[in-house]
């Protein structure tokens, strides 16, 4: 029997016009009403996790920033947060200045940006954030963050990817959201730790739960899981790790693992 299941939101949860479907969203009430819980889990900030986790009746807590911050819903009450070493922050700033690339921060939930762009402009609108300009930018980079990103070619980013890892050393995780999205936390923020953190939380068993998602940084949460569910439209290295292979998030494919292993239908 599951007891909890941790969702990704974008390629997963919503579908491509961003919504949650009337029928995922009946399934994830008759999972709640039957006493399992439901939680995001996701690399968006706070802000726009809890917009949906509140749409979609949700209260429990949320992992966000990959998994750098888990808040609960109704009192915001913060339950587990890890923060980007500043000595990484300020030596990931650096090569970026160097190199000319776009990198972002998020200081109390608030995206700051150096300068305007259309890379900025774009990741904005896609996941309908506010963000701020900060020119000095290494006023925003020594403060505590949960998440920086870098937007970029994706085979570029696939190329200083090991760079970054042998620069930053041992205490960050890096992963991708997007092929176009590298992300840079906490070793300890990371999809698989949060699920872990939750499932104790709850007193539950790891062999308890579902991780359901579609991109690199879902892997965590996938081999952390009792089952592990990959999207009908995840990368083809997640579909390999995965127990499980739903449907696409056009063709409800969270609806359909909620109606096959915690419904029973």
């Amino acid at each position: 029997m599951y007891k909890l299941i941790a969702i990704d939101i974008d390629d997963t949860l919503i579908n491509d016009d961003k919504e949650v479907t009337p029928a995922t969203q009946q399934a994830l009430e008759q999972a709640v009403a039957q006493g399992v819980i439901v939680t995001l889990a996701t690399g968006r900030a706070y802000a726009g996790a809890y917009k949906l986790a509140r749409q979609t009746g949700l209260n429990v807590p949320i992992i966000t920033y990959q998994g750098a911050l888990i808040k609960n819903l109704l009192d915001e009450e913060v339950l587990f947060e890890r923060y980007l070493p500043i000595d990484a922050a300020t030596k990931l700033f650096d090569y970026c200045l160097e190199n000319n690339l776009h990198l972002q921060t998020y200081i109390d939930d608030k995206l700051y940006a150096r300068e305007e762009n259309q890379k900025l402009i774009d990741y904005t609108n896609l996941n309908g954030t506010k963000y701020y300009i900060e020119p000095d930018f290494i006023k925003v980079v020594v403060q505590p963050t949960p998440k920086m990103l870098i937007i970029d070619d994706p085979d570029y980013l696939d190329e200083i990817t090991p760079v970054l890892r042998e620069l930053l050393g041992e205490e960050v995780h890096i992963t991708k959201s997007k092929p176009h999205f590298l992300e840079i936390m906490h070793k300890e923020g990371t999809k698989g730790h949060a699920l872990k953190f939750l499932s104790a939380h709850f007193g539950c068993e790891l062999s308890q739960t579902i991780a359901i998602g579609d991109s690199w940084n879902d892997h965590e949460m996938l081999e952390a899981a009792g089952l592990g569910v990959a999207m009908g439209n995840a990368i083809p290295a997640l579909k390999e790790i995965a127990d499980y292979i739903t449907a696409s998030n056009n063709e409800d494919g969270v609806k359909q693992v909620i109606d096959k292993f915690v419904l029973g239908e």
